[in-house]
């Protein structure tokens, strides 16, 4: 074990003089090792400080060019579709509102196509793309393609759409899973049914695609896992809509 010496201190015999040589030799080593190494790394550095230079210099110019593409090109671009966005959107939300018809599926039209110069859904979709606003409206277009009963497209178009919100993304996962089931494509259907749910709890759209899964999944002849869907919803979901008729599908599907 070594023994911390004080300054100016002798050994006291031949044998502390022998452990004192060989500790100020290792020392001596290890400064003679780092000192090479530093050398070494000084070299280094002088040798390649072109190409060093030139790979900050890269970096340097790949911030300021992202830098400069956020604020100068996808900034303005996300405000121009944010402006555009305005006219499809009320016509979308005025078709929402009226009665099935003519006249409904011509304002689901316009929010599409937009009219007298004015921008619809398609068009903010392809001249902004890549824009949190065209992929809003790659929802809106899948929804109106869903209640105009173009269930493809509706596919389509909700495919397209992603999103963190719990109750939207389960909104277009059960879009495309009611799409399936127009289609009579009830095994897709259950699976994007079962995707919407798998978004997350929340009292609107959990209790609203576990009755339609579970509907599905009694088409499919797949009871068990129908009785699940409405066990849940009786259990957890008491209070909503759903549930003021479950027994009689927990019936069904006990039969």
């Amino acid at each position: 074990m070594a023994t911390y010496k004080k300054r100016g201190y002798k050994p006291k015999t031949k044998e502390e003089e022998v452990n004192v040589q060989e500790q100020e030799s290792t020392t001596a080593e290890v400064f003679n090792t780092l000192d090479e190494g530093a050398s070494k790394t000084e070299e280094w550095v002088a040798k390649n400080q072109k190409a060093i230079l030139g790979v900050i210099g890269v970096i340097a110019i790949g911030i300021l060019a992202y830098l400069a593409y956020v604020n100068f090109v996808q900034n303005p671009k996300t405000d121009r579709a944010n402006n555009e966005m305005y006219y499809p959107q009320q016509n979308f939300d005025l078709a929402l509102k009226s009665a099935p018809g003519a006249e409904r599926d011509s304002l689901f039209s316009l929010s599409l196509n937009g009219s007298e110069g004015k921008f619809g859904f398609l068009d903010i979709i392809d001249t902004y793309s890549g824009t949190p606003t065209a992929n809003l409206a790659s929802y809106s277009a899948g929804m109106a393609y869903l209640n105009m009963q173009n269930y493809q497209e509706a596919i389509n178009h909700l495919e397209d759409f992603s999103t963190d919100n719990v109750t939207i993304g389960a909104l277009a996962k059960g879009g495309i899973g009611d799409a399936f089931m127009q289609l009579n494509q009830t095994k897709d259907a259950l699976s994007y049914y079962e995707k919407a749910i798998a978004q997350g709890d929340n009292d609107y759209t959990t209790p609203r695609y576990l009755y339609k899964a579970g509907i599905a999944a009694l088409e499919l002849g797949d009871k068990s896992k129908a009785l699940e869907f409405f066990q849940r919803i009786k259990e957890d979901f008491s209070s909503s809509q759903e549930a003021a008729t479950i027994d009689v599908f927990i019936g069904k599907a006990k039969q």
